[in-house]
């Protein structure tokens, strides 16, 4: 079997302008045995970030392609992305995230060992802000997103998904790319799809991502709610392949609503927050109001998915 050495990166992008830089240079940085690229799939973003692609794309030149896809969602923009690459080998990235200088090299090395069909690890969030950090910490910990494997980390080895993605792209085309239905939870639709396909999924915690959290409440709510509701909507889909932690915010809605007063679920998040190690006083004020909205915004989410489906 041939060894897979060259990467081809891609990116959708909308309303990125303060972050697109820092996430094309981390792609460029990366040092592979064969060549990389980069494919933007731009978006029609209402800031300057289309015109910071042009001028990057002026500095790396033909290792970076820009790719117009209009009013397309995340799923669309990663197909249109896929097909523009040349190489073996597609490596998902955000424009929310760096990468570790490393993180190629030991993807391509994972890809042809295991021969997965994707590979991935952690998702390292890290905020600028006081409420960015506080959502960074839920990020990061169980009591914020359940404790998957690419949020906490675990023992390299198969997984039901993982962040991002290396993907071998014969296998990706092979089981239909990204579903352009999903406009959020297309990692795990897609993943879902290999797996059943006999495919491995397989984490590696050496590959670890930066990741910039939601700035603003609003951006953190909608965030949340939406992808609670496709992960509803894929539940709703595939009921046996959705892991109790999945169901936790939903329950947790029913029982505010039928069991237990808010407020002393209230309590609850405040000890929490008062008991969490390694941030400042201002962070843990923030948890308070960011630990309840991750929670209630995905369970609200879930179950609407769940009860409507995909639409």
């Amino acid at each position: 079997m041939a060894k897979h050495k060259n990467v081809s990166f891609v990116m959708p992008v909308l309303n990125e302008e303060r972050y697109l830089k820092k996430a094309v240079e981390s792609v460029f940085l990366q040092k592979v045995p064969g060549e990389i690229e980069l494919v933007l799939a731009l978006g029609p973003s209402q800031d300057d970030t289309n015109q910071v692609a042009k001028e990057l794309r002026e500095t790396y030149g033909e290792a970076l392609n820009l790719v117009e896809v209009g009013l397309a969602n995340t799923s669309e923009q990663l197909n249109s992305a896929i097909a523009k690459t040349r190489f073996s080998v597609v490596a998902r990235v955000d424009a929310h995230s760096e990468l570790s200088e490393d993180y190629a090299a030991i993807a391509l090395e994972v890809l042809n060992t295991t021969g997965a069909a994707n590979v991935g690890g952690v998702m390292r969030a890290v905020g600028q802000s006081d409420f960015q950090s506080a959502v960074a910490y839920g990020y990061n910990n169980r009591i914020g997103l359940g404790g998957g494997a690419y949020h906490v980390g675990a023992k390299a080895g198969p997984k039901e998904s993982v962040y991002l993605g290396v993907f071998d792209k014969k296998k990706l085309l092979e089981v239909g790319g990204f579903d352009n239905r999903w406009v959020r939870g297309q990692d795990w639709e897609l993943n879902q799809r290999l797996r059943l396909s006999g495919y491995k999924v397989w984490f590696d915690p050496r590959l670890e991502v930066t990741y910039r959290p939601r700035s603003s409440w609003r951006e953190l709510a909608s965030q949340f709610f939406q992808t609670g509701n496709w992960r509803g909507m894929l539940t709703r889909e595939n009921p046996s392949d959705s892991a109790f932690r999945y169901w936790i915010p939903p329950l947790l809605v029913l029982s505010l609503i039928f069991v237990f007063p808010f407020w002393v679920y209230l309590a609850g998040i405040g000890i929490v927050a008062l008991t969490a190690n390694g941030i400042s006083g201002r962070v843990k004020a923030w948890l308070v109001v960011v630990l309840p909205t991750m929670h209630l915004c995905w369970g609200l989410g879930f179950w609407l998915g769940l009860v409507r489906g995909v639409k």
